[in-house]
């Protein structure tokens, strides 16, 4: 079969990453997730990873701190994050690069969006971390942002929860799954997809977000085969 996509953007939560164990990194889940990701480099996907850090260290934790400064500590998180996602992609053979929007050259490459362009094109993944480099801005936003630059057909917006629901169905056992949204449901509602910045910004470029759960990491690979699992938010 045909992968439905050619380019994809894939936004890895940090909480994704350590798996039932809530902090840190999980090594059965980053290894799920590597191997799924290898299977689709090898059905000849251009796979570009933005990860987040708040397995680590969330900004909004330093309660009584400088918010540019706790900003600066999450970008560091996802860094340690994509070196890890790098070292398990390395170990099944995947030629891979990290990028950072802090310059940080002894252990990777500055964000270069020409270069990050001609490595998928080559094969390589390529994994984006500090986020934007900016404090006050997300990873989603970082998400948004990056897939506009390099083109990408679609954001593949891996989460604990298996969709967007009306309610936190944590909470809400009665939550009402959707299938499909818009973009201005998801502002208009303040439905927890991704925050207003990075929706606005999907929806002035027509990115669609597909947004499904990662409880079963083979989920990555049937979304961009096309399988409509998840969410869809588009136009």
């Amino acid at each position: 079969m045909t992968p439905k996509y050619k380019r994809v953007l894939l936004k890895l939560s940090g909480e994704a990453l350590a798996g039932d164990k809530g902090f840190g990194i999980d090594p059965d889940t980053i290894n799920a997730i590597s191997k799924t990701i290898a299977q689709c480099v090898d059905m000849g996907v251009e796979m570009a990873i933005v990860v987040g850090g708040g397995n680590f260290w969330r900004g909004r934790s330093g309660k009584n701190m400088d918010r540019t400064r706790a900003d600066h500590m999450g970008m560091l998180a996802t860094v340690i994050n994509a070196l890890a996602l790098l070292d398990a992609l390395e170990q099944r053979k995947v030629p891979t690069r990290v990028q950072t929007a802090i310059e940080m050259r002894q252990i990777a490459e500055p964000y270069i969006r020409g270069r990050a362009v001609r490595h998928l094109e080559k094969g390589r993944v390529v994994i984006f971390g500090c986020g934007t480099g900016n404090p006050f801005f997300s990873t989603d936003t970082t998400a948004a942002l990056r897939a506009a630059e390099i083109d990408a057909e679609i954001i593949l917006l891996a989460k604990k929860v298996d969709g967007v629901y009306d309610s936190d169905p944590m909470v809400n056992p009665c939550a009402v799954k959707f299938d499909n949204l818009s973009y201005i449901d998801v502002l208009n509602r303040g439905l927890g997809v991704m925050d207003s910045t990075a929706t606005s910004l999907c929806m002035d470029n027509n990115i669609p977000i597909r947004v499904f759960g990662l409880d079963d990491a083979d989920n990555i690979r049937k979304v961009i085969m096309g399988e409509e699992i998840g969410t869809l938010v588009s136009n």
